[in-house]
């Protein structure tokens, strides 16, 4: 299903809290400024490439202009607690995402590195890596190296 992780966290428990913002501190700074870039990575990887980075993102984007992204992003929690049996924490989904909406777009994106995805890559290069598919390397021109 999702790769494995050397340091596996055991299913049913996060591997950090919701105010645990700042173990990833460039993802934090990322979720603060463009809250759409987090959420996007999120849902592909959530949602196996039925959702792409951009739709997701530009999605919130457009809901929280019209501020209820909250009802988007809270379907997406429930989605990521059931790939792992994690628990409803520390209220309802819903209620996480209206009240602390970077905090737990934060903490869905480090559970998602904690388990050995990296949603920086999207679904389908995270696919191809739990496969142990071999990526080509990049082309490069001839006279083109030193």
């Amino acid at each position: 299903m999702y790769p494995n992780n050397t340091n596996p966290q055991p299913e049913g428990q996060w591997s950090s809290g919701l105010c645990d913002c700042f173990q990833d501190s460039s993802n934090c700074c990322v979720t603060c400024c463009c809250p759409c870039i987090t959420f996007g990575r999120v849902a592909e990887i959530v949602d196996r490439g039925q959702t792409t980075c951009a739709s997701g993102g530009l999605t919130y984007y457009a809901l929280a202009h019209l501020g209820c992204a909250c009802l988007y992003t809270c379907t997406y929690r429930p989605k990521l607690r059931a790939l792992y049996s994690l628990p409803e924490d520390p209220c309802g989904d819903c209620c996480v995402h209206f009240w602390c909406t970077t905090c737990a777009l934060c903490q869905e994106y480090r559970e998602l590195k904690s388990r050995g995805v990296d949603p920086t890559i999207g679904w389908v290069a995270n696919a191809q890596k739990m496969n142990g598919e071999a990526t080509t390397p990049p082309f490069v021109a001839p006279g083109m190296t030193r």
